[in-house]
């Protein structure tokens, strides 16, 4: 069964996310459970924690399709040793809050080497600081991102990815989310069957579905292979509607949060129903 659904506000309190999630139809959705563009936030209260959970129920979502994300500003994999230290204390703070709201994972992307270090080296900076993620903290599993491999970001290749998870010690705690624009933009075609498949199949080879947590569902404004992350609607970019039948009847993809992050939120209701129109 698919579970679709869009990267919803939390404006007001991470308590309305779920509200917001039955507005457009949602069987899943992602949030930020702080403000992404600063690194500290005020503490969730247990009166957050409750309101939340209940409407978690309310809306019948279970958690394990919910797909929280962190702070844009975090970066793992960062080489000048006090931001990367920053970022980490930011992203334990972010663990912490989903174990909080009872959520199961926590998105993330997996950084920069900001030109000053190799991209292997990048790698072993971002499991390093994963593992000391994970050491101090509990219950959520990690869930890096697939990248279009924009400026100096790493993890646009399925070898970064399978090298991150290669390099976490506690590897339950480890979880990965495809993202289909970055995918197209780092060079994955998923626009034909033979295409779609071939990519599917570099993935498990590589990587392995057992580590798929969640997919990011996007067109794509950018070109194929470009290494550029701008997003579109569904149906209206490079990638096409075909792709997305493919994805809806993909057994491999069943039980999963799949996760609108498209550019209009005034039509992700329309867009997940045309989503599910493709199941056969």
């Amino acid at each position: 069964m698919k579970f679709v659904g869009a990267h919803v506000s939390a404006a007001g309190g991470v308590f309305n996310a779920p509200l917001n999630a039955r507005e457009i139809g949602a069987r899943a959705f992602a949030l930020f459970t702080k403000n992404q563009r600063q690194w500290k936030a005020r503490p969730l209260t247990e009166e957050d924690v409750r309101k939340f959970k209940e409407n978690l129920r309310a809306v019948g979502i279970k958690p394990e399709h919910v797909l929280p994300h962190d702070s844009y500003l975090i970066n793992l994999g960062s080489p000048d040793p006090e931001k990367r230290k920053k970022s980490l204390e930011a992203f334990i703070d972010e663990i912490e809050r989903c174990y909080q709201l009872g959520l199961k994972y926590l998105n993330f992307h997996p950084g920069s080497h900001l030109r000053k270090v190799s991209e292997e080296e990048c790698l072993k900076i971002v499991a390093d600081s994963l593992n000391e993620a994970i050491s101090r903290t509990k219950g959520v599993v990690l869930v890096v991102e697939n990248t279009a491999g924009q400026g100096s970001n790493v993890g646009y290749r399925f070898e970064h990815i399978a090298r991150i998870i290669e390099l976490v010690e506690d590897k339950s705690r480890i979880g990965v989310c495809l993202d289909t624009c970055h995918l197209f933009a780092a060079g994955y075609d998923i626009r034909t069957r033979e295409a779609y498949e071939k990519t599917m199949e570099e993935f498990d080879r590589i990587v392995g579905f057992k580590y798929l947590k969640g997919m990011h569902l996007n067109d794509a404004k950018s070109q194929l292979g470009s290494r550029v992350d701008r997003h579109h609607s569904i149906g209206k970019g490079n990638i096409g509607l075909d792709a997305f039948r493919f994805i809806m009847n993909d057994p491999r993809l069943d039980n999963i949060p799949l996760i609108l992050e498209t550019i209009d939120p005034s039509i992700w209701k329309e867009e997940i129903e045309l989503l599910y129109s493709f199941v056969k």
